[in-house]
């Protein structure tokens, strides 16, 4: 069954290949200074099996002039509000990275019996982590390097500094962050991170388990720090075998890291002009480079 062509739900959300059915939606939110486009490849590659719902970020892309809010909790209660409409049916959560910890403390601001029935957390440390004084202290030109995207920006400064606006944009909100210990979720938790990803490692994902009243597991797949891209589609068998309940196949953390697969081709034009309500009076050049970071390369 082929998807159909992308579409835009409101703001906040993108669904870059739509069933006709119903299927098992998945609620994708992206990383920091990503975007929703770093999940059209995923989106094809769990087609018809699941539809990828991705979060369309402020401050980027075709959302380059809607400002973001000014807290992580305004955050939230802006995503739960957005969602809300649209959690029908069977779902879940996955988000990688600043992403991760979105996509947890979105869940636990549902009201029990509206969570998730799988939350993916990947690259991501726990939720306490990240007040201790770690991930926080991380400045945009580091991320942009550790993510291994710096030198794709490093001949273009505008492109480049597009690039750092908007991880700059989501390090701001990310600062006013503050975990509050909480009843563990019901829904079942799954982590997972990369084997050569350079900022964390699977020993400091265990505690994950204790924010899940449900299943808890953990696996490493090969990749960096960002699995799911423009140009990868990240964990797509995990993915697969989590939301069928199927076990996944073994992978080899000491193997080569490589792409996952490939995505159908994708009307990038079509997907920006979806979005009428802030593109128009743009210049044309701004245009073009807001398009270049934010499909090829978000990170």
């Amino acid at each position: 069954m082929t998807p159909g062509r992308p579409r835009v739900e409101g703001d906040w959300l993108l669904v870059p290949a739509p069933q006709q059915h119903r299927p098992f939606r998945l609620f994708c939110f992206p990383h920091a200074g990503g975007d929703a486009t770093a999940y059209l490849p995923l989106a094809h590659a769990l087609a018809p099996l699941a539809e990828v719902w991705a979060l369309r970020m402020p401050a980027r892309g075709g959302r380059g002039r809607h400002p973001m809010p000014a807290t992580f909790d305004q955050l939230v209660r802006t995503v739960v509000a957005e969602l809300g409409p649209h959690l029908e049916g069977p779902f879940g959560f996955y988000g990688q990275s600043l992403g991760a910890l979105l996509a947890f403390e979105t869940a636990r601001a549902l009201p029990p019996g509206r969570r998730p029935r799988l939350l993916v957390t990947a690259s991501a440390q726990p939720p306490s982590a990240w007040t201790d004084g770690r991930p926080q202290h991380r400045d945009a030109e580091e991320l942009l390097r550790l993510a291994g995207t710096a030198d794709l920006v490093s001949a273009d400064p505008e492109l480049r500094e597009i690039a750092l606006h908007a991880i700059r944009t989501d390090l701001e909100v990310r600062h006013t962050y503050r975990y509050r210990p909480a009843p563990p979720i019901e829904s079942d938790l799954h982590a997972v991170v990369g084997d050569a990803d350079p900022m964390l490692g699977a020993a400091q994902l265990d505690d994950w388990a204790r924010h899940t009243s449900g299943t808890f597991g953990l696996t490493v797949v090969p990749g960096g720090h960002l699995l799911a891209t423009v140009e990868q589609r990240g964990p797509a068998e995990l993915l697969t075998s989590l939301i069928t309940s199927r076990p996944a196949e073994p992978v080899d953390p000491r193997g080569p890291v490589r792409p996952t697969g490939s995505a159908r081709p994708v009307d990038l034009d079509h997907l920006y002009d979806l979005d009428r309500t802030d593109r128009p009076d743009q210049p044309d050049l701004r245009r073009q480079k807001e398009q270049q970071w934010s499909a090829p390369r978000s990170i």
